[in-house]
């Protein structure tokens, strides 16, 4: 009986061993997959400050709130089953799939592109003071662009994520995945909160009786509307950047390498010149396919109007 109780705890002991075993490597895999995708991680923070612009300060902690848990929800809920399944039973499909998205991104950020140059607005661009705005449709539609948006950056992610644990088994894949969405979503979304915020913490410092405290807030506050003027221009640019790169590195997986091995060679050499030229080429290439989908959205209604009437 001693005998079979120590073999016994040897063998708990060697599963509780393996256990571990499994954690460290699911928690690296996903430390890393989480790097690789930190450019899409940063874009992502970028784009969602907007989304909350004009909105009364009491609304914009709860429309962060609303737009996370619809990102957790995209991530867990259908990208990480989806990755799985493709990954397992059609990896060919991955790639087209994420230059739709990337195209999908192209898109978004070339019509508010447009709209700034025709001094335009698209409805996203209304802010719930304007007149005749209904505040509750609008937060319901800005919430909803946002997760729409969030939806293919979160894709791009994943995807990320599930080439570097790809050699792990199933369940470790998607432990992995799952560390990454959580722990990226509440990045993401803590970061921006703190920028949305930014301005109530400069009015509450403001408010102190110590002289730097006061300086530093009344700076926040001023440094607010700059702030969100700058993460509207760089979330643009970053949809813009983001869809080029993804539908660029589309076609070097299909073996056309003529655009991916241009923009590659573009800066010479590596380091920061080399990766801004990179973008710079890839959001090139965005707002280019961006504007022609836009276009064809805007001139294929009108054409298929006239065909009917005659």
């Amino acid at each position: 009986m001693p005998s079979g109780l120590a073999a016994l705890l040897d063998d708990v002991a060697g599963i509780a061993k393996l256990a571990a075993a499994s954690i460290d490597d699911v928690g690296a895999a996903a430390a890393k997959a989480g790097t690789k995708a930190a450019g899409v991680v940063i874009d992502d923070t970028a784009v969602t400050p907007t989304y909350v612009t004009g909105f009364t300060p009491d609304r914009e902690l709860p429309i962060i709130w609303k737009i996370a848990l619809g990102s957790i929800r995209n991530k867990l809920l259908f990208l990480l089953p989806a990755a799985l399944v493709l990954s397992a039973f059609a990896p060919f499909l991955i790639t087209p799939i994420l230059m739709i998205g990337g195209a999908y991104l192209c898109f978004e950020g070339a019509e508010k592109v447009i709209h700034v140059l025709s001094g335009h607005h698209s409805g996203e661009d209304l802010h719930p003071e304007d007149p005749g705005a209904d505040g509750a449709l609008l937060e319901q539609e800005k919430v909803a662009g946002a997760i729409r948006t969030d939806f293919i950056l979160s894709g791009e992610i994943m995807a990320i994520a599930l080439a570097e644990v790809s050699a792990q088994s199933i369940w470790a894949q998607a432990a992995s995945l799952a560390l990454v969405a959580i722990a990226v979503t509440a990045g993401v979304y803590g970061v921006v909160a703190l920028i949305v915020k930014m301005d109530d913490v400069g009015v509450h410092m403001a408010k102190q009786n110590n002289t730097l405290s006061r300086a530093i807030g009344r700076g926040l506050v001023k440094a607010m509307p700059v702030t969100m003027r700058f993460l509207s221009v760089l979330g643009t640019a970053a949809m813009i950047w983001v869809g080029g790169g993804i539908i660029v590195h589309g076609l070097h997986e299909f073996g056309l390498h003529i655009v991916p091995h241009a923009i590659e060679g573009a800066g010479g050499g590596s380091g920061v010149v080399h990766w801004a030229a990179n973008a710079a080429y890839s959001g090139v290439i965005g707002l280019a396919i961006g504007a022609i989908i836009a276009l064809a959205v805007k001139v294929l209604p009108k054409s298929k109007a006239n065909l009917a009437q005659k």
